[in-house]
């Protein structure tokens, strides 16, 4: 097997960051960052989204919005949902005698 071809396997502090939740897990993701956690140093990666925030796993109906979707979504559809203005009214129609030719 060639020796420098695989990544370095390390374990790696993941951080959410909605919610500050840590956990160390097992990566080859490299970072220049750094973080004490439990007593021992690792690289730190930021994550925007976990189980101890995700809707799923939390049995909450919360909302998770880092990145706006969801206010882009309901600005999008109150417009939509409001009624369009009154078509103004128009004008008789001339009524039109047909002639009996005989």
């Amino acid at each position: 097997m060639k020796k420098e071809t695989h990544p370095k396997y390390r374990k790696v502090l993941f951080v959410d960051s909605s919610t500050g939740f840590k956990f160390v897990c097992g990566s080859t993701l490299n970072s220049d960052k750094t973080a004490t956690f439990e007593g021992e140093t690792y690289p730190i990666y930021q994550l925007s989204i976990s189980s101890a925030s995700h809707p799923l796993f939390t049995g909450s109906k919360q909302l998770v919005d880092s990145e706006g979707r969801v206010d882009k979504f309901k600005k999008r559809y109150e417009q939509k949902a409001k009624p369009a203005p009154a078509p103004a009214p128009a004008a008789p129609a001339k009524a039109t005698v047909k002639s009996k030719k005989k």
